[in-house]
């Protein structure tokens, strides 16, 4: 299904002078039946719905994602290449960066969260192979839909379904390989995957295995781009998955499923990095060699129940609980004299972050209440997770074991008054406790403080309401406000305290950031053209952001004012059955407090919003069996300043895209070539961060090839 796309392109172009992308899908089908957006419950909290949130949705469905695999296998450039309000992928096993309208997002698969905000790593992005996904659903901006973390918005993936009818099965087998062009011999990453699926009776059953391989990358010069030693990269490493979703009608209205994933991404060690020179221009780059201690990786468990019932009093119930480990190994570098006892001495360590989260999400939903075209929505969320980050060499806690728990009661209503008018309003209830023992710091740069614990208590009531009007069958209006809720990075705050005396429970950079989201949007949809536009305001009174501190070599929190704004907007044009162009736009400005007089004055750094983004594509089908994609992508200059002197420059750059899918007599073979024409730059986050250690350049020419079968 397409993403829900705005009208009044018109006027945008005359007010910006710019121009926007739609999100694009090849099904002319799909476009004629896009009537009302819809997404999963899981997503959306309100099932059965057939009206369109009052928000900007995208929906990039198996087609759009299967072309996107084709160029790479990076969810992030995905998400990235497909949304222009998200940040530019860092093509790195970190996410950390990356932002949704200049916020976190809260990562879910099969609404199961992802994210680990207590100590926020950055690795949300990278806990399911790409092969076991169906489609990705995505709510921009703030809100309390899923409780904690969804300050910029929502990503929910979902995975692969069972055939829908009694007595189908299928196999699904894929083959890929990459290469740089021109050809590198140690730049082939190579992949395979298997799925089954099978419907008997009640009973059926999706599952399937993968294998990737990569390896180095190598940016439009010819150069092999260094490898991101302490952060972990997405070259130079090997993964696996497996996955298995079992489910049991019990009836016509109720059932059971239970799903089961084991995610690993390991580097492989086999190159270390050489410091590039900002000032020169000059990007860091790999040479062979190995890195001390073990390469970092990603390992990401999971098991969720889920049970539905069709008609619970009238309703429809459904529960799900939930249980994730998740472990993320950095890197390692030297400490220096870390015990404060041999200053000849510089201690090598490396960190890993381990989260475990457990909790149940129950939601009833009824419609005609009373009689009257009235939804309503009642819900409990509860939610624990566990997180900690451990030295592995010195086996000390650098962020002590900290714990969230939270029971969340909300109520959510949809009221249509005649057939255009949609009303939508709600409350959710987050009450949250933070446990944290006593413990003390690090020796190493902060003096190995003591810190007494404590047991921190949040109580916030996150309203949301608005309106979608539906003027003709062709044109919608919406508006909507809604709160998010998340805690600042905990861990970043408690392993940071450099100050003797500090209690837990008198820590304010503990307190909740709360952000709002205001919007209005307009959506146009005539069967050839699909035009969006949409405008928000977010504002934090006591914000979250990221502060490098170049001496320790880290990001700290600083807990300010912080207000971002900005527009979204894309336009499609199907001028025949076979052809179809589209241009999105995507502008933020994002200021917060720097001297704390409660007023904004200096602007958000790159780590923390998204450059401005133009992003265009064509897609043709030349004949039944072969279609080709052409898409880019253009992020615009943009300055940084601190109460106005110039801290930050970013020299825009764009990139080109081509993608091809031939259907053979058996299965198809796509083909992909990202940056088409090799252009040399260096990522958005290298440039606004000053580190000759993290200066990398973005990926040069790639050749991908994708056959996958189904039978």
């Amino acid at each position: 299904m397409p993403p829900r796309t705005p009208l009044a392109c018109a006027l945008f172009f005359a007010l910006a002078g710019q121009t926007a992308l739609a999100q694009q899908t090849t099904s002319s089908d799909d476009i004629a039946e896009l009537d009302r957006i819809t997404v999963s419950a899981s997503t959306s909290r309100m099932p059965d719905s057939e009206a369109a949130l009052p928000n900007t949705i995208t929906v990039i469905d198996r087609v759009q994602l299967e072309q996107q695999l084709a160029v790479t296998q990076d969810l992030s450039q995905v998400l990235s290449n497909l949304i222009p309000a998200f940040s530019p992928s860092r093509q790195k096993m970190t996410s950390s960066g990356e932002s949704l309208r200049g916020r976190q997002p809260l990562y879910m698969v099969d609404g199961v969260p992802q994210s680990t905000p207590l100590r926020d790593g950055g690795r949300d992005a990278h806990t399911i192979d790409p092969a076991m996904i169906e489609r990705i659903e995505v709510i921009h901006g703030a809100n309390a839909l899923q409780g904690l973390g969804a300050s910029g918005g929502i990503i929910n993936i979902i995975t692969k379904r069972a055939p829908r009818r009694d007595g189908d099965r299928f196999h699904e087998v894929g083959l890929g390989a990459s290469t740089a062009l021109p050809g590198e011999s140690d730049s082939d990453g190579y992949r395979a995957s298997y799925l089954f699926g099978t419907r008997r009776g009640a009973f059926d059953f999706v599952g399937g295995l993968s294998y990737t391989r990569e390896g180095l990358y190598y940016d439009g010069d010819g150069r092999a781009i260094a490898v991101s030693g302490v952060q972990g990269d997405l070259m130079d490493t090997r993964g696996h998955d497996l996955f298995a979703k079992a489910g049991w009608n019990i009836d016509d209205d109720r059932r059971l499923q239970l799903t089961a994933n084991r995610y690993r991404l390991q580097g492989n060690g086999d190159y270390v990095a050489v410091d590039g020179d900002q000032q020169l221009g000059i990007p860091a780059t790999s040479v062979r060699g190995d890195q001390e201690g073990e390469a970092p990786s990603n390992r990401s468990t999971s098991l969720t129940l889920d049970y539905t019932d069709r008609a619970l009093a009238g309703g429809y119930f459904q529960a799900q609980l939930y249980w994730v480990d998740f472990e993320a190994l950095y890197g390692g570098s030297y400490w220096g004299d870390f015990f404060g006892d041999d200053p000849d001495a510089d201690w090598f360590d490396q960190s890993q972050n381990a989260s475990e989260k457990s909790g149940g999400k129950f939601s009833w939903s009824r419609g005609d209440i009373a009689g009257l075209p009235l939804r309503l929505t009642l819900g409990l969320d509860l939610a624990r997770d566990k997180t900690y980050q451990e030295l592995v060499v010195s086996d000390l806690d650098w962020v002590p074991r900290t714990v969230y728990s939270a029971w969340s009661p909300f109520v959510q209503a949809e009221w249509w008054l005649g057939e255009r008018l949609m009303l939508t309003g709600g409350l959710r209830h987050e009450r949250g406790k933070l446990e944290v023992d006593d413990f003390t710091t690090l020796p190493v740069y902060n003096g190995g403080q003591f810190v007494a614990g404590g047991s921190p208590r949040t109580s916030e009531t996150l309203p949301n309401f608005g309106a979608v009007w539906e003027a003709t069958d062709a044109l919608k209006f919406y508006a909507s406000y809604s709160e998010g809720y998340t805690v600042a990075d905990v861990g970043r705050v408690l392993r940071a305290i450099d100050t003797p005396g500090q209690r837990v429970d008198a820590l304010v950079d503990l307190s909740p950031v709360v952000a709002d989201n205001r919007e209005i949007g307009i959506d146009y949809d005539d069967g050839r053209w699909l035009l969006h536009l949409a405008a928000y305001w977010s504002e934090s009174d006591l914000g979250s952001r990221l502060d490098f501190d170049p001496v320790a070599g880290v990001y700290n929190v600083s807990r300010e004012r912080t207000e971002i704004d900005g527009i979204e907007g894309n336009v499609a044009f199907r001028f025949s059955d076979d052809g179809r162009v589209g241009l999105g736009y995507a502008t933020a400005d994002g200021r917060y407090d720097s001297d704390g007089d409660d007023r904004v004055d200096s602007d958000l750094p790159g780590i923390n919003i998204s450059p401005d983004r133009i992003t265009a594509f064509w897609e043709q089908a030349w004949t039944p069996s072969v279609a080709t994609r052409l898409q880019a992508s253009h992020a615009r200059d943009r300055d940084f300043d601190t109460r106005g002197v110039r801290t930050a420059r970013f020299e825009g750059y764009t990139t080109l895209d081509l993608q091809a899918r031939i259907a053979l007599p058996v299965g198809a073979l796509s083909l992909g070539v990202e940056n088409l024409l090799d252009r040399q730059y260096i990522g958005y986050y290298s440039q606004t961060r000053a580190s000759d250690r993290d200066y990398f350049a973005g990926r040069g020419r790639t050749l991908s090839a994708r056959w996958m079968h189904r039978f």
